[in-house]
């Protein structure tokens, strides 16, 4: 994929549906009882993952474009599958079916691509067997393929390491089939899609502070789930309409949950001109229309308790910080290191590849912005959030950007090149 700047950035866009959110939808809607009905569903391969699993565990699935129909079969209503499950590029798949599984009377395979049989599920591994589940990396890495077999769970309060959404989620979702109340306490609050929806669904959970405890053996029904657009998603168009001079762009009906709004919140910090119009609290999780338009940017400092509502924006916005005036230090963000790639050393090598002034650090990175940047060849590493940031980055460049392995965006966005191109018209 080639790209390079053409026109300023107009129209409205509704970016797919949030990635977080279509998984649990599924996931949720195949242990509840009765129909689940998910608008807006995100079909990106990651999604699709989670759909293939739990149609091989017996949960009739249909799928007309991104209306999505779960036929669930209740808590203890999977069967076992005929195979190994295979989550394709999702550790969210991966980590929290291994909680799901952790429960069943039924033994189980997960694995995934070769870039998941490299990420750490250690992190879900504890606290599982921790709650007595028998459950082992087959490769003894601490990696997947991870073989799992009936246990019976125990109730018990992990004091977490790490603030992670994933290993939260597989923890609680153990819990439904624990003999007791289920915590898990976090250094800092990570995104709660899981708590809202598992509570919306009809499950038994509280949140405390940084604190999320659910009750076991709930009986949960069917619902009708809207996903909120994707505010990763809309991270990119944000930065492009942020960089690109004269630019003015509308994206429609975007998720503002307050454990993902980090991008916002560090873009106002630095000077972006964005308006959130028509805001609806109504649902279990909010939205708003985004107006963004073309802004002068200076650098900031982006760490601590923020870090895990903005972890998977972190690349976009390394490259806004290199267009940015002045210095702009991430920090706190060592898991950066263990996502599709290690997204600190795969940045800082392309930021360096179009002339920016960049650091590598442990836990994150040291940008010195201001300088003119220019097109160069980009190695995605086959990383979707760091193939489409160098999308956005080529519009901001003089010359022309390629970027290797640029069709790696489908595991979240198949449609990204599209949009881009339809708004730069």
């Amino acid at each position: 994929m080639k790209l390079k700047y053409t026109a300023p950035l107009r129209g409205e866009l509704a970016v797919p549906g949030d990635k977080s959110i279509s998984h649990r939808s599924v996931m949720f809607g195949a242990l509840a009882q009765g129909r689940t009905e998910i608008r807006h569903f995100l079909t990106g391969a990651d999604c699709l993952s989670t759909i293939a699993c739990f149609r091989k565990m017996g949960i009739e699935i249909s799928q007309n474009g991104s209306d999505v129909t779960v036929f669930g079969r209740g808590l203890h209503g999977l069967s076992a599958p005929a195979g190994v499950l295979d989550a394709g590029n999702s550790g969210t798949t991966v980590r929290l079916m291994s909680g799901i599984l952790a429960g069943q009377d039924f033994p189980s395979v997960i694995t995934g691509d070769d870039s998941i049989c490299r990420r750490p599920m250690k992190r879900v591994l504890q606290p599982l067997t921790e709650m007595g589940a028998f459950i082992t990396s087959q490769q003894g890495n601490g990696c997947a393929p991870l073989d799992i077999r009936p246990a019976r769970l125990h109730g018990i309060h992990y004091p977490s390491p790490v603030a992670s959404a994933q290993v939260k989620s597989c923890v609680l979702l153990a819990g439904l089939y624990a003999d007791g109340r289920t915590s898990v306490t976090e250094p800092v609050v990570s995104r709660n899609h899981s708590e809202l929806m598992l509570r919306y669904f009809g499950a038994d959970v509280t949140s405390e502070g940084c604190t999320a405890s659910i009750a076991p053996e709930p009986v949960l029904r069917g619902q009708k789930i809207n996903v909120p657009g994707d505010i990763s998603s809309a991270a990119y168009f944000i930065a492009a309409a942020l960089l690109v001079p004269g630019s003015e762009v509308l994206l429609k009906n975007v998720g503002i949950n307050p454990t993902r709004d980090g991008m916002l919140r560090v873009c106002r910090e630095m000077g972006a001109d964005i308006t959130l119009l028509n805001e609806d609290h109504s649902g279990a999780e909010p939205c708003a229309d985004f107006l963004v338009r073309s802004s002068s940017l200076h650098g900031t400092t982006i760490e601590g308790a923020i870090i895990p509502s903005l972890i998977d924006e972190l690349p976009i916005l390394a490259v806004l910080a290199a267009f940015a005036d002045g210095t702009t230090v991430i920090r706190d963000a060592a898991e950066l290191k263990v996502k599709e790639s290690d997204r600190i050393a795969v940045m800082t090598e392309n930021l360096a590849r179009i002339g920016c002034d960049v650091e590598a650090r442990e836990d994150g990175m040291v940008i010195r912005g201001g300088k003119a940047l220019h097109g160069a060849v980009i190695d995605s590493h086959k990383d979707h959030r760091v193939a489409m940031s160098f999308a956005v980055a080529a519009l901001a460049c003089s010359g022309e950007t390629e970027i290797l392995d640029s069709d790696c965006v489908t595991i979240s966005y198949p449609g990204f090149y599209d949009d881009l191109n339809m708004l730069c018209r």
